[in-house]
């Protein structure tokens, strides 16, 4: 009987890791989920997890490197995913060297950890495709070049960098997806898509009058989650280590994404509710992002599942269902 491998998974309670965790336990993995201590009660997204016996949730930080050595020693992890990050791009230009030194830095801190306690194993970094930032050549891939604009941007390009290095370097089994936009029902509710679910809502319960957002001609190539997840497993299951782009291979822009949910809540013409805060907007904008999969659909035979139209649905679903369910509507 084979043994049983153990997954280490740093960011747990974000959208990404409780999609990964759920994956990962369905093929039979000991998965130990590492959040930051918090005042706050942050771990909604895991909380059906609990009670399995093959789950287990730990204290840990990108910036304290003595918990890293603590949980790496204790698991002896087969496979380890670094999905944490101050993941909010405009709030990187507010919190730029928080943001660094968690995902730059905090990569480095965990990289090293890794080596030398458990050499042998396979680790996967969330790169993103923020990275190729404001590149008009469209479609992007792995082979694109880097222009990043933001702090969060520069900060992802080096963790994404330094995996190479070593990969190189150390032959070190270490895999980066370059992921493009990935939303669920279960994505922050700060970000664009899901204040448009969350907001849609509100109006159409008659919770709220307007929706205020900021670039609304902004466009990006949006998949789901968990599909998504599913690539970065699949990665750590090949032979070889390398870097992926994962994408649906289509954008939309924010605007397409207000008219769909405002035309599926039956609220017609969302420009009757939607106003532009230029509080909203980037220091520095990305117009567009499209990305290419060529690669992992020919090397890891992966494809996205949920089209666009289908993400839209699902979020603004969840969300009436949500708002009915607090307000008692």
């Amino acid at each position: 009987m084979d043994k049983q491998k153990v997954a280490i998974c740093y960011g747990i309670t974000g959208q990404d890791g409780s999609y990964l965790a759920k994956l990962l336990l369905k093929k039979g993995h000991f998965v130990v989920g590492v959040k930051r201590r918090t005042s706050i009660i942050n771990t909604s997204r895991v909380d059906c997890l609990y009670h399995n016996p093959n789950f287990k949730l730990e204290y840990g930080d990108m910036n304290d490197v003595s918990s890293m050595y603590r949980l790496l020693i204790k698991y002896k992890p087969d496979e380890i995913y670094n999905l944490a990050a101050q993941s909010h791009v405009k709030v990187s230009f507010e919190l730029q060297e928080n943001t660094v030194d968690t995902v730059a830095m905090g990569t480095l801190r965990l990289l090293n950890a890794v080596r030398e306690i458990v050499p042998n194993s396979k680790f996967y970094q969330a790169s993103s495709s923020e990275m190729f930032g404001d590149n008009p050549n469209m479609p992007l891939n792995e082979e694109s070049t880097f222009m990043p604009a933001s702090p969060y941007a520069c900060a992802k390009l080096f963790a994404h960098n330094i995996i190479r290095n070593y990969r190189k370097s150390f032959n070190f089994f270490g895999c980066s997806g370059i992921l493009f936009n990935h939303e669920s029902e279960k994505r922050g509710e700060t970000f664009v898509t899901r204040k448009i679910s969350i907001g849609t809502a509100m109006i159409k319960m008659g919770l709220q009058d307007k929706l205020f957002l900021g670039n609304l001609d902004a466009k990006r190539d949006w998949g789901h989650a968990k599909d998504f997840v599913e690539a970065m497993w699949l990665m750590l299951q090949q032979d070889e280590s390398d870097d992926f782009v994962i994408a649906t291979g289509e954008n939309h822009s924010v605007r397409e994404f207000c008219e769909l949910a405002f035309d599926y809540a039956g609220l017609g013409d969302y420009k009757k509710y939607v106003e532009i805060d230029p509080r909203l907007f980037r220091p520095h904008e990305v117009p567009c992002l499209l990305g290419d999969y060529s690669k992992a659909k020919e090397k890891l035979g992966w494809s996205p599942k949920i089209k666009f139209d289908n993400l839209v649905k699902m979020m603004y679903d969840y969300d009436i269902s949500m708002v009915r369910k607090k307000y008692g509507k």
